[in-house]
């Protein structure tokens, strides 16, 4: 605005804003400052939406669809590609369960498709909400012995949600309990109903392990395809969306990648989120060199500078200069809503930190093998936040655990997580000098458990109120000198010497105090059981009637 720092500064007091010149303002705070001396404020986006492009009917042709499978944990997704596959993924993952999402390029009768496969863990629900995004069609698998579970209804909204053509597949049919109708049933009370039930949607019975069913399945999804026809344009630059990028020890970052328009080749230079580089080479799933890609494939490119989040936008650009600068300007406008995002304190969460009295933050730093992973288990481990103990993810990146990232945790007196990556005997040994804790897992839950463990060890015991025994008053010995002494027999429990206790009346706590005395006829003990009559005195209170309760309780952590 060209405009003095104090007239800005001294704008903000005059808004009730203590602000310094080095301080940074929201959104709202600057238009109104800006309103102020006449300006008007556009604020600069991520993504770049004054991309319009004029399609041309006739380059438009005919794409293979990209199918997702979706569902809950151990329903069978994953053993449905590898039957369609031919091959053994399960046997692969860590605990028997999906960690990552999986792309895979199947030909069926000369037809081309894409097979997404995502986590059914609870977890991954935001690794899952992606991968809808950017598919045709979803599978949603149901296990035929079981019910509709949570993460299939999440899977069925997310699908409704992103406007995705959905396929039952009920599975596990070879099994004797197996129920198919029930499901379809249950599907009915939730108002979706299958094409057997007069309803939209299709549905098929299928056993991956015998492989009833799934010929049909594959052209049912065909069939749908058909009814979507779904074109794009090859001849433009290549375009579409990271499914996952990790860090390779020996070739760097390696970036799994869905080509929604265009296609790509080596020499290419290509922008993913905000990062940047040109194509070394090109992969197929299996780890192999091709030099040609087409519409809807799923491949494995070299070459970026650093591992793009899943679900970021790639693009394919003429001009180097172009999309280096482009990528830059993404990575300032992170790199800001990053600074933004970080929790700081304000003089109000200082108040709120002092009337709670015992306030406890975790800080972590989190190291995986792909960003979709780190993603979720961040997510995850955040939600363990409490009114009492804050999980604080202080970063969170690809690649193996490093010294910085130790030299960051000795800093920030953080714990460090790695999931699926470990680190190096250096790294271990600069660790145990500086006492910092490093944690690896290759289970989700194992990692949410054990931060969940972290947090009891961390929490301050509270103090629970244990009833011992109570007591009724059946007789009043009237003293002037001392506390009276109340003739009582014991119902339940006993009543200990020294002990709190609650005088109750028709049904009401009326006061709060301490066995003073305990006399069993005239010797003093120090307790008494029950179906036994004692003498009671209580400190500091003479104001006890007949029939009141004398409760006898100890605090207990």
């Amino acid at each position: 605005m060209k405009i003095h720092e104090n007239k800005v500064i001294l704008t903000c007091i005059s808004l009730g804003i203590m602000a310094t010149m080095n301080q940074r303002l929201d959104a709202e705070t600057i238009t109104i400052i800006a309103d102020e001396f006449g300006y008007k404020v556009d604020f600069i986006k991520l993504e770049e939406d004054n991309e319009v492009e004029i399609q041309n009917k006739q380059d438009l042709i005919i794409r293979p669809p990209v199918v997702i499978v979706m569902g809950h944990v151990d329903h069978g997704k994953t053993s449905l590609i590898d039957y369609i596959r031919k091959s053994n993924l399960t046997a692969k993952e860590a605990g028997k369960i999906t960690q990552h999402i999986g792309a895979y390029n199947i030909n069926i009768k000369n037809k081309n498709l894409t097979l997404l496969d995502t986590p059914g863990h609870e977890a991954f629900s935001s690794m899952r909400s992606r991968g809808v995004r950017i598919t045709d069609i979803a599978i949603i698998v149901i296990d035929s012995t079981s019910k509709i579970m949570p993460q299939t209804k999440e899977a069925i909204n997310h699908s409704k949600l992103a406007g995705v053509s959905m396929i039952f597949a009920i599975n596990k049919i070879d099994l004797a309990n197996s129920k198919p109708e029930k499901i379809r049933e249950e599907l009915a009370n939730t108002n979706i109903l299958v094409e057997e039930w007069g309803g939209k949607y299709q549905s098929q019975n299928i056993s991956t392990k015998t492989g009833e069913g799934i010929e049909e399945l594959l052209d049912k999804i065909m069939l749908e395809a058909e009814i979507l026809n779904l074109k794009a344009n090859p001849k433009k630059l290549g375009k579409g969306i990271v499914i996952e990028a990790t860090l390779d020890k020996g070739r760097g970052y390696i970036t799994n990648i869905l080509i929604q328009e265009g296609s790509i080749k080596c020499g290419d230079y290509i922008v993913a989120g905000s990062n940047y580089g040109k194509i070394k080479s090109i992969l197929d799933e299996n780890g192999k060199n091709i030099k040609k890609t087409h519409l809807s494939q799923s491949v494995i490119i070299l070459g970026l500078n650093g591992a793009p989040a899943a679900g970021d936008v790639f693009k394919i650009y003429k001009d180097e200069k172009e999309g280096k600068k482009i990528a830059i300007k993404r990575y300032q406008i992170k790199r800001e809503q990053t600074i933004r995002s970080q929790r700081h304190l304000t003089l109000e969460e200082i108040g709120r930190r002092i009337t709670i009295g015992d306030f406890k933050e975790i800080k972590i730093i989190i190291k995986g093998d792909v960003d979709g992973s780190i993603e979720a288990l961040s997510d995850a481990l955040q939600k363990l936040s409490s009114d009492n103990i804050s999980v604080n993810i202080i970063n969170k990146s690809v690649g193996q655990i490093i010294e910085s990232d130790v030299l960051l945790a000795t800093v920030s007196k953080s714990i460090i997580i790695g999931f699926n990556v470990k680190p190096s005997l250096n790294v271990k040994k600069i660790a145990d000098k500086e006492k910092i804790k490093i944690y690896t897992f290759n289970i989700i839950y194992d990692a949410i458990n054990k931060i969940k463990q972290i947090i009891k060890n961390k929490l301050t015991p509270e103090n629970k109120e244990k009833v011992i025994g109570n007591a009724e008053i059946r007789e009043i010995f009237i003293s002037n000198k001392i506390n009276n002494i109340y003739g009582c027999i014991v119902h339940e429990g006993k009543i200990i010497r020294n002990h709190k206790i609650k005088i109750i009346r028709n049904k009401k706590i009326i006061h709060t105090s301490k066995i003073k005395s305990l006399k069993r006829f005239k010797e003093d003990v120090k307790e008494i059981n029950k179906g036994y009559e004692c003498g009671v005195s209580i400190k500091n209170y003479n104001e006890a009637k007949k029939g009141d309760i004398l409760e006898c309780y100890e605090l207990v952590k």
